[in-house]
Parts: structure tokens; C-alpha cells; sequence
């Protein structure tokens, strides 16, 4: 039985390698890092977060929820390095992202049936089956070859990261700890502005200077990331019912909802650094310090991190891959991560360990899982490989791609809530196959 090879260590690549060799199957887990970075990545750990140290919303009657409990059920070693560097966030799944990485790095590198090897993939690797995992900032050379075998130059998106301060220089006498949006606990920094200040911050950010970034516009731009100073030019109220939203936010000061509110979500377990949540930019960094100092809380604030802007890569998967993101013209080859236009960390590492458990099963001459569209995991895969409608864009998961109940439940939340234990249910049983018993 000839090694599997899984090209890339970001959280997909890293998911399906420990979905292999959980099973006993030899992985040749290829990673450029070290040796070469990508714009947005600066850590030679795996599984590295760049946007953001949250994985989103825990509760089961959110999609996202449900996805990452399917994937505890199955095993995720993402989410098992997830919990063991969970930082609070209120009702989010938030995490220390070096701890994370470095959990994630040394369960795979001390692993007997994964050999690392230390180079960038130029080509596709030889060998039965190859799993593509080199994510959304595949370098060049990958990315032209992956464009010539598709038959076309590939579909691009733009996504960026927010700004990180440190928690000491933020202004706590301009600034409190409350719930987002009155949900959780007391885990953001809320920095409050008035009328004036909001429509003089508005109007610099609109004016203010971006860093070039070949290609770029505003009709490019993925809306689940959109860069902040984008948003302010669509209308001077749209951060105020976006990021900047007050609702269910009460000043302890003043004892009433402030015109627009930043949030700072913590990044590291030790709540020293903090993210401006929703703060997405590609403003220079000489930009980037002087219009968010606007912000009354940070006029002194430590930026230990600007926010960059970088390009994404993705296929257009409904004519590409199959239900198990092989490639339908060459199935030995799949593909898994952002690259097959599935949004979102979590849902990286969903399309990940769907595939290595469908590879798994393939090697080792078992039969296939299925995912059903009643799961979350099995809808993005579906969804992917055909169930979108008009022109491909990416996705996240949430509750429309997945197969409707057939029976009528009153109210939303407990609707989504018998779609979960429907869903969760499923899994329990397909835990019985023979290949999830490995």
C-alpha cells in the first residue's frame, strides 16, 4: 500500500493527514514552510490562523455549530486542538492561536505513519491518490498547474485580516467589557463612539490611502471578508449595521446604547492582544495607525499587527470535483480547503477530514461513508460539487444547504435545533461503518 500524499499543512491538509494515519494509512504530508512563506503567514507551525482566533459560534441551533459537533463526533484533531486552547469568547469557539498551531504541529509531526517533508509542490506528486490542500495562497508554479489541468486560469477572491492591539494600551476609561451583542459573557472590549466621531472616522477611512494590491476592486471582494474601508464607501451608516453595530450593547457609563461600538475580540489565552473584530483592511499600515486612533478607545493603542490583503485562489468546483472533492477527470487527485470554494476555517477542515476518511476508505477497499445532505459536513460537499446555483462563489455552511426537515417546526431556532439533532444523529450511525471504526 503505497503512501498517500497530502500537499499542504494548513488546517484542511492537516485534518485529512490525521484522518489517513489514524486509519494506518502512510501520509507524505508536504509543507513549503519553513523554507517559504506565504504574504499572509509569518509561523512555520501548522494548522496557522491568519484572519481570525475565533472558529465561530458554538450553538447548535448555528450551523457552524452543528459542523464542528459532527466533527468532535468523527474524531477532528482540529477540533480536539481547538478546545485544548480555547480562549473565552462568549458563545464562540475562540482559541490561542500559537498554542492551537503548536498542538496541531506536534500531534502530526510525532505521529509513526506521517512523514514530513519540507519543500514547496511545484507539480502534482506522483502516487495513487494525492490530496491538493495548499489552500487559498497556493504559490505560483502549484497554482499554474493546477490552472492548466482545469482547463481554465482559475477564479480569484480577495480576502483580508484585521489589526491586533495589545490590551494595556487600549483606553479602558473610553472602553468596557460587555457580551457581543448581548450574547455570552463579558469577553469584548467595546470602544464606544459618538455621532461626530463615527461620521469623521467614516469620512477619513473612506479617503484613506490602500496598499496596491494587483487586481483588486470592490466588486472582487468575498463578502463574508470584506475590508472595512470597502464597507465605508457603500454608505455612511453600513459599519453601523455591520462591525460597528450597538445593538444589545448598553454603556455602563452612560447607561444607554452608544451610536457605534468597535469590539476587540481576545487572541491569545492570556488576553495581553486583542483583534478589532470585523476590522478586515488593506490600508497601509502608515493608514491603518492614524484613521484607527480615530477611534477614541485606541487613540493610544500598540498595533502589534496591521491588517494585510492578500489574494485568494479557487476552483470552480461544481464543473471540477465530485462529492468526494476528487477530480472527475483524474480521480486520483482531490482536493480540500478553501481552494474548492468552502468558506471559512472551520469549514477547511470539514472538507479535510471528509476527505481523508473518503481516501481512507478508497486505499484501504472499504466502502464509501456518503455524507447524506442531512449533515452539515455531507451538504458542503454536496453543495460544492453542484448544488450551487448561477455563478460559483464561496461558502460557508449554514442551514439553506442542508436537506430541509419535511415537517413543519414552529420558530427558527427550533427548527435549526431538530435539523442538528437530526444531523447528529445520522453521524452517531454512520460511526458504525466499518471505515469510521478504524
Amino acid at each position: 500500500m503505497s503512501a498517500v500524499t497530502v500537499v499542504g499543512a494548513g488546517l484542511a491538509g492537516s485534518e485529512c493527514a490525521w484522518q489517513l494515519a489514524r486509519r494506518g494509512i502512510d501520509v507524505k504530508l508536504v509543507e513549503m514552510k519553513p523554507g517559504k512563506f506565504t504574504p499572509a503567514h509569518v509561523s512555520p507551525l501548522f494548522g496557522e490562523l491568519v484572519c481570525s482566533n475565533s472558529l465561530r459560534g458554538d450553538d447548535l441551533t448555528n450551523a457552524v455549530g452543528l459542523l464542528k459537533e459532527e466533527m468532535r463526533r468523527l474524531g477532528s484533531l482540529i477540533m480536539d486542538s481547538a478546545e485544548a486552547n480555547r480562549v473565552a469568547a462568549g458563545g464562540a469557539l475562540a482559541v490561542d492561536r500559537e498554542g492551537f498551531a503548536r498542538c496541531i504541529t506536534e500531534r502530526l509531526r510525532s505521529n509513526a505513519h506521517i512523514e514530513v517533508v519540507e519543500e514547496e509542490a511545484t507539480d502534482f506528486p506522483p502516487g495513487d491518490e494525492v490530496v491538493i490542500a495548499s489552500g487559498p495562497l497556493t504559490s505560483d508554479a502549484l497554482a499554474e498547474k493546477i490552472a492548466a489541468l482545469c482547463g481554465e486560469p482559475g477564479l480569484h477572491f480577495y480576502d483580508a485580516v484585521a489589526p491586533i492591539v495589545t490590551l494595556e494600551s487600549v483606553d479602558m476609561s473610553s472602553a468596557y467589557f460587555a457580551s457581543r451583542y448581548g450574547k455570552g459573557t463579558a469577553d469584548y472590549v467595546n470602544c464606544p463612539m459618538g455621532r461626530e466621531e463615527y461620521e469623521d472616522f467614516v469620512r477619513e477611512l473612506r479617503g484613506a490611502r490602500e496598499a496596491p494590491t494587483h487586481g483588486f476592486d470592490d466588486g472582487a471582494v468575498f463578502e463574508g471578508c470584506m475590508p472595512v474601508e470597502v464597507m465605508a464607501r457603500r454608505g455612511v451608516d453600513t459599519l453601523r449595521y455591520g462591525p460597528m453595530k450597538p445593538v444589545g450593547l448598553v454603556n455602563p457609563n452612560t447607561g444607554s446604547e452608544d451610536y457605534a461600538v468597535v469590539q476587540l475580540r481576545r487572541d491569545n489565552a492570556e488576553g495581553t492582544l486583542y483583534n478589532l473584530v470585523g476590522f478586515q483592511t488593506h490600508l497601509t499600515f502608515g493608514e491603518q495607525r492614524r484613521v484607527f486612533s480615530m477611534i477614541p478607545a485606541l487613540r493610544e493603542a500598540e498595533f502589534v499587527r496591521y491588517g494585510v490583503m492578500h489574494r485568494n485562489t479557487y476552483l470552480d468546483s461544481p464543473r471540477l470535483l465530485d462529492r468526494y472533492y476528487r477530480l472527475r477527470s483524474e480521480p486520483r487527485l482531490s482536493f480540500a480547503g478553501q481552494m474548492t470554494g468552502v468558506e471559512g476555517y472551520v469549514e477547511s477542515a470539514a472538507s479535510g477530514m471528509l476527505v481523508g476518511i473518503e481516501t481512507a476508505a478508497r486505499v484501504l477497499g472499504l466502502p464509501s461513508v456518503d455524507f447524506p445532505q442531512e449533515t452539515a459536513i455531507g451538504a458542503l460537499a454536496l453543495y460544492v460539487s453542484g448544488g450551487s446555483v448561477g455563478s460559483f462563489q464561496p461558502m460557508n455552511i449554514n442551514f439553506g444547504i442542508i436537506s430541509p426537515l419535511g415537517y413543519r417546526v414552529k420558530g427558527k431556532r427550533n427548527k435549526n435545533a431538530e435539523i442538528s439533532r437530526r444531523s447528529l444523529e445520522i453521524i452517531d450511525g454512520l460511526l458504525e461503518r466499518e471505515v469510521m471504526r478504524l
